[in-house]
């Protein structure tokens, strides 16, 4: 099997027919499945990365149409020697960003395992192994940045406390929708990247690993949003739908930290009012979000005005999910 040909898996119930047992039936076999596959196909970025291999001074270090800027008249006008930098500058954002995204992913991880009622079940196993991977992952991202020779990106000290606040949101739908929102996002970023032979080598290479691990950890988040959606009411429901919309609407203009522009001697605000305004913002977002909206959507997730005008306001649901959101508010 190879990398290119795993992929999470969509998983669908019809829970009037499932009893309890059967739902939890599931979870163990899923668990019990996923945790054979990291035993049988799993990476160790220190090992599988050749760290001391030099990099490629005139590659980049991301498919260039999915940087922020690209299809921009500043983006026109820079060299192509800024551009490289532009590039690395970009990588060292994303990777920032997702060590920071995967500590959050763990800590809510943690908080499961905690509050969970056995320690040694299937799913708390796994959800062990996942921790350790992403702590791997973490310290891949953490090398890949030193390779750049560039400092990690420091978050805003106005996000430091609503990002220690996370820790209290309770366990439910817009946890496991969060941790999709990270994992996904990354993955299709990713799977783009890895099959892309002008970028550095490092990177092509981490990509796959991330890939590979990924695909488990989204399966099991996808399970676990299903399940927190069978256990929600109406008003709980309804709550975590409007924050899994306000979460989208947020993560697509932070992704990349705009500092990074500053790298070509473009200003914070002037270059992230360029990325917003991008033509092709609208192409990015949709392909990054598309495979995690069309799941929400079908999860029952993007229901309600509100909830659905974020969402259109995100600029990052694919076509087919407007046209369905479209031919459901017509019959209504």
């Amino acid at each position: 099997m190879t990398i290119e040909s795993i992929a999470p898996e969509t998983l669908t119930r019809d829970t009037t027919v499932e009893t309890t047992r059967d739902v939890e039936a599931e979870r163990v076999a899923l668990a019990e499945r996923l945790l054979r596959s990291t035993a049988d196909r799993a990476y160790d970025g220190d090992l599988d990365i050749d760290w001391d291999a030099p990099i490629a001074p005139d590659k980049p270090w991301a498919t260039e149409m999915r940087g922020t800027l690209f299809g921009t008249e500043i983006y026109a006008a820079l060299t192509d020697d800024q551009k490289l930098r532009l590039s690395r500058a970009e990588a060292v954002a994303i990777l920032t960003y997702g060590i920071n995204a995967e500590i959050g992913l763990c800590t809510n991880l943690l908080r499961g395992i905690f509050h969970g009622k056995d320690f040694a079940d299937a799913s708390t196993l796994y959800s062990l192994s996942e921790i350790a991977e992403e702590t791997r992952h973490s310290t891949m991202f953490g090398r890949l940045i030193n390779k750049t020779g560039m400092e990690p990106y420091r978050r805003p000290k106005a996000l430091s406390m609503p990002l220690r606040l996370i820790g209290f949101i309770p366990h439910g739908p817009v946890v496991y929708a969060g941790t999709l929102l990270v994992e996904e996002v990354l993955d299709r970023v990713q799977r783009e990247s890895m099959a892309d032979e002008t970028i550095q080598p490092h990177v092509r290479q981490l990509m796959k690993i991330h890939v590979l691990e990924e695909a488990r950890h989204i399966t099991f988040a996808r399970n676990e949003l299903a399940d927190a959606i069978d256990r929600s009411g109406p008003v709980s429901l309804a709550i975590n739908r409007l924050l899994c919309a306000a979460l989208t609407l947020f993560v697509m203009p932070t992704l990349v930290d705009s500092q990074a522009y500053k790298s070509v001697g473009i200003g914070q605000l002037r270059g992230w009012w360029a990325a917003q305004r991008s033509p092709r913002y609208r192409e990015n977002a949709s392909f990054m979000c598309g495979p995690m909206l069309r799941y929400f959507h079908e999860a029952g997730l993007i229901k309600g005005r509100v909830t659905t005008a974020l969402y259109r306001a995100s600029r990052a649901l694919p076509d087919d999910v407007l046209q369905a959101i479209r031919d459901e508010e017509r019959g209504q």
